[in-house]
């Protein structure tokens, strides 16, 4: 039986433009119909204080919207740890690394539809996973835009008694643009503790002509492996598809498709010519009916290579993971100006 089936002294919490205290009660004083502060306004160069909680807990869900564009950055830091567990530009976060981009194909707002993560139509950003802390969370929001910008937010959970063994959700920001041609993508690596990896939301763009840019394969390697010890047969398989997603066989099409835990989501660019260029696809694949276990280490790399070859494709990533603390301090992010994700 699920959870909210028992009785239990679990206390809810939620933060928001309007309740930033989290408290009981601390919500708007302007009674009925009335919005005295649904937004906050984050300046350039400053770092706003979402929600801070002490104590034992874990964080339910987290939705976001307003701006949504990787000028924000999203940090998490865990029970007092100096550096944060989670640091992404907010748009990579949710899958959506081509934040300028808001219409698909088909003149659709693209809707990544999983259980771990949802983006609805309008840029609604929400996260499900369960993120447990026994002392302290802290959760940020930084503008590094050159524009003062708003954002709409609710983070809610519950204080709670945890057991000993909880792991710490953690996630990290990657890109090469474009890869180095000949050598594989990092989707992540520096992992030191022990816990469970739990996927990857990849953004690629293409760069020339797209002769099946997902022949490439995923490796990981857990602890002190020399070589892989799981060993994927190519990008799409990786993402649970098959057949470059559609185009190599019957429609010559890329078809998109969003499941419980693995889709290509969206297609960005006009691709009804077969194999033509200039595409952006945005992928992701959670591993929480199979986490991969690790004791010390873990890294997991993705070749970027078509029928001809390796290719110089711009590949942007976030990696999710849960594992012990302390843990190691995160690959640091680009300038901002570097992430042109258009």
């Amino acid at each position: 039986m699920q959870s909210y089936t028992y009785i239990s002294d679990d206390q809810t919490f939620a933060f928001s433009a309007e309740n930033p205290t989290g408290a009981r009660g601390g919500g708007s004083r302007g009674g009925d119909c009335t919005k005295l502060s649904p937004t906050v306004t984050i300046k350039p160069g400053e770092t706003v204080t979402l929600a801070e909680i002490n104590g034992s807990g874990v964080i339910q869900n987290m939705w976001f919207t307003g701006y949504v564009g990787h000028g924000f950055i999203l940090r998490i830091y865990w029970d007092g740890q100096a550096h944060p567990s989670v640091e992404a530009p907010l748009s990579a976060f949710f899958g959506c690394a081509y934040d300028e981009n808001f219409v698909d194909r088909d003149g659709r707002y693209p809707v990544l539809n999983s259980a771990v993560m949802l983006v609805a139509p309008g840029r609604g950003y929400n996260c499900f996973f369960e993120m447990p802390f026994r002392k302290r969370c802290r959760i940020t929001m930084e503008n590094r835009s050159t524009k003062e910008e708003s954002l709409y937010y609710i983070i809610t959970g519950c204080r709670r008694e945890l057991p000993e063994n909880i792991a710490y959700f953690h996630a990290s920001y990657r890109q090469e643009h474009p890869v180095r041609k000949g050598r594989s993508y990092t989707i992540i690596d520096g992992i030191e503790g022990k816990g469970q990896f739990l996927g990857v939301t990849l953004a690629a763009g293409m760069n020339g002509n797209n002769t099946c840019w997902v022949e490439g394969e995923a490796r990981m390697y857990i602890d002190d492996d020399q070589y892989p010890s799981i060993h994927y047969t190519g990008t799409e398989d990786y993402f649970t598809g098959s057949y470059g997603f559609g185009n190599d066989i019957y429609i010559k099409q890329y078809q998109t498709f969003s499941g419980h835990y693995s889709g290509l989501f969206a297609i960005l660019g006009e691709n009804r010519e077969f194999y033509n260029g200039q595409q952006r696809f945005l992928l992701y694949r959670f591993h929480v009916p199979d986490p991969i276990h690790f004791n010390q280490a873990f890294r997991m790399t993705i070749d970027n290579m078509g029928w001809t070859g390796p290719r110089y494709d711009d590949y942007t990533s976030v990696a999710y993971w849960y594992q012990t603390l302390p843990s190691a301090k995160l690959k640091p992010l680009p300038d901002d100006s570097e992430m042109c994700m258009r």
